[in-house]
């Protein structure tokens, strides 16, 4: 998911890959505010234009993952798929989750280009069946989770052990227009809010939230320049 003020008239940023990973379908009032975050919403969103976001991969996932030795790799929100891709290209089994199935499309189109092996599923994290402990790398940038569905217990219990959990989202959000895109920042999961909930778990080495410039030069999220990165190492 997401800062809430990038897509062109509506809706959460997605950073460079876009996507979002929202955690219920449908639109519904929560705390007095409406948020819209079902399937033909999104789709909506991406139909506006021909190419959300940049196409590469986000700099906080390319230098997180850099040494790694490639495993199983679950992306939450991946809009149209760049990190989704990159993962797979550097030797990652990538399951690859999104709601729109507009933005889905174009994940697969960029795939095939590319000639990657990624497996796509369309959904929301709550409602697709994924395996506990089933990932070596769960990634999760710039997401709707909404704090009511417990979302970190949620990432955190698909992480296998020794495996790393990486929230990343924007280091400055505007509220009111994200208000005005019908997202409250304060109900969705915020890299603050995840570090804190994982340190309560038993068994996580927790870094962050980091401040990191996102050095990026296209795409509806342009305009963010600083994330905040979370990096949580499941120890057992």
């Amino acid at each position: 998911m997401t800062t809430p003020d990038a897509l062109p008239t509506s809706g959460p940023d997605h950073g460079d890959h876009g996507g979002p990973a929202g955690t219920a379908h449908g639109t519904r009032q929560e705390h007095g505010r409406t948020l819209r975050d079902d399937e033909s919403v999104w789709d909506a969103r991406y139909a506006e234009l021909d190419q959300v976001w940049s196409g590469n991969p986000n700099l906080a996932l390319t230098v997180e993952v850099a040494g790694a030795t490639p495993g199983r790799a679950l992306e939450v929100g991946c809009g149209e798929g760049a990190d989704a891709v990159w993962l797979a290209m550097e030797g990652w089994a990538v399951t690859a989750l999104d709601p729109s199935g507009v933005a889905l499309a174009r994940a697969r189109a960029a795939a095939e280009a590319a000639g990657a092996d990624v497996t796509w599923l369309q959904g929301v994290l709550l409602d697709v069946e994924l395996p506990e402990g089933g990932f070596d790398l769960v990634s999760v940038f710039y997401p709707a989770l909404d704090l009511e569905d417990d979302p970190v217990a949620r990432l955190a219990a698909l992480v296998a052990p020794g495996g790393t959990l990486l929230v990343v989202h924007h280091a400055e959000v505007d509220r009111e227009r994200a208000l005005e895109h019908g997202f409250d920042p304060d109900l969705l999961l915020s890299p603050a809010m995840a570090a804190a909930e994982l340190r309560e778990l038993d068994g996580w080495s927790v870094d962050g939230p980091e401040k990191r410039p996102r050095s990026v030069t296209g795409g509806a999220g342009a305009h963010h320049h600083d994330d905040l990165v979370v990096r949580a190492v499941r120890t057992r």
